[in-house]
């Protein structure tokens, strides 16, 4: 069976570092908020090319955090509207609602999966005050056409870059240092996984910085002494130590999904499968998930696990149709439902041979309907 991701595998290259970095974590005594996380939250921020990291639970207490922290500020206010994609992973959606802000859906590119920025202005209201941009599978949007909007409109701009660490705009800025703030998510199957869950904020923007550092810890900066109303959305010491072993592989591990990516765009021809079209080049890319769509997606995952061929779907159903979202479900997006009915995922992963993508190849370009 060919894995859609062997999480074991990825992280067993780690072993014996990992056990050093847990021994040194049981021997400091020091748990939480320790010199660790603080050593990550800089390595981070110097990976991204940002000011300031701020490590957090996951990844959607780091996108609540951010527009929690603008709401301190006085830059947004409770009621505000934010765009957001209607193709995504519904914490997008979840990290806007928890923060008393009002999403506004905006239809997808089919060929890329972004948000498709030409359809931005006419969405924008009196009340419009924010943009998240979402990455998603691992792909930059069109950072240079949101920036203009946003300048132009005078809107913040938020990175969800849960699925896109390490990706390279055209100007060699890194996710991460494309926006106002952006959230990762260190989810253990995401491109920089934690052997848990984990996440981090990252901004240039000094005053945020110093607002959500408070929020994720209580509103405090000072052991008992609270200035906020704030959370626990603390990164764990042992989580970062975890991070900060596998940071240093990051992007060795992408140039190897993005050479299996360059593969299935090449050499899978089948005309019944729909390939991702790339928003900028390569880098700007790194491949969180591989989606392709197909018509009829049940005859077609039937196909490949009887060739011995696991993928999974991100997503089958979209947050505007989601039970939890009920007051949205009366909402039509075409385009979204279409991507979200027809999508599979292909293996894709730094520990993936080239034999098992060879054969992932061969095996999709004989498939009929």
């Amino acid at each position: 069976m060919i894995k859609f991701l062997d999480l074991h595998k990825i992280n067993a290259r780690f072993y014996y570092q990992f056990q050093e970095e847990f021994k040194s974590f049981l021997d400091s005594g020091y748990y939480i908020l320790g010199q660790s996380v603080s050593d990550f939250e800089t390595e981070f921020a110097s990976f991204c090319g940002t000011k300031h990291c701020i490590g957090t639970s996951n990844g959607l207490d780091a996108l609540t955090l951010i527009f929690k922290g603008f709401i301190e500020l006085g830059k947004l206010s409770v009621g505000d509207e934010v765009i957001v994609p209607a193709n995504t992973y519904i914490a997008s959606i979840l990290a806007i609602i928890n923060s008393g802000l009002q999403p506004v859906f905006i239809e997808p590119n089919l060929d890329t999966f972004n948000l498709d920025a030409s359809k931005i202005e006419e969405l924008i209201t009196p009340k419009t005050k924010a943009i998240l941009m979402v990455h998603l599978y691992g792909q930059l949007c069109n950072v240079e056409a949101i920036a203009s909007i946003s300048t132009k409109h005078n809107l913040l701009v938020v990175e969800d870059a849960a699925q896109a660490h390490g990706a390279l705009s055209e100007n060699g800025l890194r996710a991460g240092n494309l926006s106002d703030a952006a959230g990762f998510s260190f989810y253990p199957s995401k491109n920089l996984g934690a052997l848990g869950d984990a996440g981090a904020i990252t901004t240039s923007h000094k005053d945020l910085f110093q607002v959500i550092s408070k929020l994720r810890n209580y509103g405090s900066s000072v052991k008992y002494e609270n200035e906020l109303k704030g959370f626990n959305n603390r990164l764990d010491e042992v989580q970062a130590k975890f991070l900060s072993v596998k940071l240093k592989y990051l992007d060795t591990d992408n140039n190897i999904r993005q050479h299996i990516a360059s593969k299935y765009l090449s050499e899978i021809t089948n005309k019944d499968i729909k390939l991702p079209s790339l928003e900028n080049n390569l880098k700007s890319h790194v491949w969180h998930v591989f989606v392709v769509l197909v018509k009829d997606r049940t005859h077609f995952g039937t196909y490949l696990k009887a060739n011995n061929i696991q993928t999974l779907i991100h997503y089958p159903i979209p947050p505007h149709q989601q039970e939890a979202l009920k007051e949205y479900n009366h909402l039509d997006f075409k385009i979204t439902e279409t991507i979200h009915n027809q999508c599979v995922s292909l293996p894709i992963s730094p520990v993936l041979t080239m034999d098992e993508v060879s054969r992932v190849i061969n095996v999709i370009n004989k498939y009929n309907v």
